[in-house]
């Protein structure tokens, strides 16, 4: 049985270094040993400011380091950014500043290995650094998204997925929510995490994992040697069912999702703000295509705050953005509702707008329910 560990806690370090390192030391303490590579990954999306909540805080991240060091094993600090230099983003969020005077090896994932996934995918490119890791340390944060529903422990290591080929992956999934989940499971269970320790001091709420969420205290980090475990746990923490979040729905169809136990005070967390797109997908699997297309909110643009700084048009995998003479234009009949540009827009101009087939079908699965 998985077990899942909870610790109050805050972002003062004399108070969180030792609840990091009690979770490591009894889920990963046997494995981490003298002269391992032990990858350090965590949710590193834009350049972001601690406060904003859309980044791993840099203290969890330092405090993870010092365990390693002090097991004697080489730490390395890395993940695959959606924009943004990687040296911009240690600076921004602090974590320079917070692993200044240690040995860690910060860099960005660059090079890849073909790396089978299984069917359908076969072998596609993950960061070469994440496959051929000792141990890895995923330290994912309680976020919102706006796909995903939430990005937890196992949709953090798509950040293994090296620079573009992110966005392929998104078009190559399409409107198809659950074949997007179910690559992400894949991938994950690839590369396998050795243990999961969730921020969950200062998550995000409302339209995240980007700038459209808001910042929520909860004072609480998760750890678990499984990932779907500690997913499974967030769930239980915010009110939802398993099946609200296409990944643990994907899962439990798979067979994969674990018995588990929690250890520790679970809160409650009320009246937690969801993205608007969420759980509308319902019925035949046959209609579930159309549904999307019809159903799903659409992302909209706030002219007010956009700089038309290229970053949404430059990345959407369906090229559905075209940036006018003063504004940007979306063609809603390519928009595959991967949501990318709300994810990256470092302005917070965009946002998910719920369409009038969304509202009929929510109000329907309200009455139903």
């Amino acid at each position: 049985m998985a077990e899942v560990l909870i610790h109050k806690a805050t972002y003062d370090y004399q108070q969180l270094k030792p609840a990091v390192f009690s979770m490591l030391d009894k889920l990963a303490g046997n494995k981490i040993k003298s002269g391992l590579r032990v990858l350090i990954k965590p949710n590193l999306l834009s350049f972001a400011e601690p406060q904003n909540a859309i980044l791993t805080h840099p203290l969890i991240i330092k405090a993870a380091a010092e365990y390693v060091l002090e097991k004697g094993a080489r730490p390395q600090v890395s993940d695959s950014p959606a924009i943004g230099s990687f040296a911009r983003i240690l600076k921004t969020n602090r974590i320079d500043e917070a692993l200044a005077g240690l040995d860690v090896v910060c860099s960005a994932f660059k090079n890849t290995l073909l790396t089978d996934i299984g069917p359908p995918y076969g072998k596609i490119e993950i960061a070469q650094d994440a496959v051929e890791a000792d141990v890895i340390i995923n330290l994912p944060k309680l976020k919102t998204h706006t796909q995903m529903l939430l990005t937890l422990a196992v949709k953090n290591m798509f950040g293994c997925i090296v620079g573009f080929k992110k966005s392929q992956w998104h078009m190559r999934a399409g409107t198809d929510t659950d074949a997007f989940a179910r690559l992400l499971i894949a991938i994950h269970q690839a590369v396998k995490p050795t243990v999961s320790i969730l921020d969950g001091v200062l998550a995000l709420e409302g339209e995240g994992p980007g700038r459209g969420g808001k910042p929520r205290h909860i004072g609480i980090i998760m750890g678990s040697d499984d990932s779907f475990a500690l997913d499974m746990a967030v769930c239980q923490l915010l009110g939802i069912g398993y099946k609200s979040t296409p990944i643990l729905k994907n899962a439990l169809e798979l067979g994969i999702l674990p018995a588990c136990e929690v250890k520790g005070s679970l809160p409650q967390v009320p009246n937690f703000q969801f993205p608007p797109s969420s759980g509308l997908i319902w019925g035949p699997r046959f209609l579930h295509n159309f549904m999307r297309r019809h159903t799903m909110a659409l992302p909209f643009c706030n002219y007010s705050l956009c700089e038309m700084c290229s970053q949404c048009w430059d990345l959407c995998p369906a090229k559905a953005i075209e940036p006018l003479a003063e504004k940007i234009k979306f063609d809603y009949k390519k928009c595959i509702r991967c949501y990318c540009c709300i994810e990256i827009c470092p302005y917070g101009a965009l946002h998910a707008q719920e369409t009038i087939g969304g509202k009929i079908t929510r109000k329907l699965m309200e009455k139903f329910s």
